[in-house]
């Protein structure tokens, strides 16, 4: 089975939980479903089959809100990401930013692994799945004390400010879930 990459786009609070180490699971909502109508449940065994962002051992490079910059020549000299904003605009003053949709393979500096693909519906996480999500919990008064508990409730709001419009969490659609790990390229 040869490996694939493909594109996947973060905002910019999740690149950064990606950078840290504290984001390994993404949810993207299931679109084409492949539940029978009849029984509403999920075809035993073959998610990862079904799944458009790959299967284990595949490969995900992540899209990011960035600017590139060129020479005069013109050829490549460095690219900035948004993420990094506070250094970026120190460094070089007011940046036009490229939406993450259209940056291409060679400006991408985060490269997943596929470990594992799974379809649940979205309510169905566990305190874990919320951790591993990257919820933030810096503005915690104890970030430490019941970190998963407080993951899980904090979870739902951070979903919702993704996906509010079209599926929010009180629609509990299926969701693809998506376990990575960094590789450092």
């Amino acid at each position: 089975m040869k490996i694939k990459e493909r594109p996947i786009l973060f905002s910019e609070p999740m690149v950064k939980a990606i950078l840290a180490g504290r984001k390994t699971q993404t949810r993207r909502v299931v679109k084409d479903l492949f539940m029978t109508k009849a029984s509403g449940k999920m075809m035993d065994g073959e998610e990862e089959e079904w799944c458009p962002y790959g299967r284990r051992g595949d490969r995900l490079w992540v899209r990011e809100t960035f600017q590139a910059q060129w020479d005069d020549r013109p050829i490549y000299r460095r690219v900035i990401y948004r993420a990094d904003a506070a250094k970026a605009i120190g460094a070089y003053g007011c940046v036009k930013w490229t939406p993450s949709i259209f940056m291409p393979r060679w400006a991408s500096r985060i490269t997943l692994a596929i470990t594992k693909v799974r379809a649940e519906r979205l309510q169905d996480m566990t305190r874990d799945d919320a951790t591993s999500e990257g919820v933030d919990l810096s503005e915690e008064l104890f970030p430490n004390v019941n970190a998963p508990d407080k993951a899980l409730r904090r979870f739902p709001k951070l979903w919702d400010s993704i996906n509010r419009k079209t599926h929010p969490w009180s629609s509990n659609p299926w969701v693809w879930v998506i376990e990575f790990k960094r590789l450092l390229v």
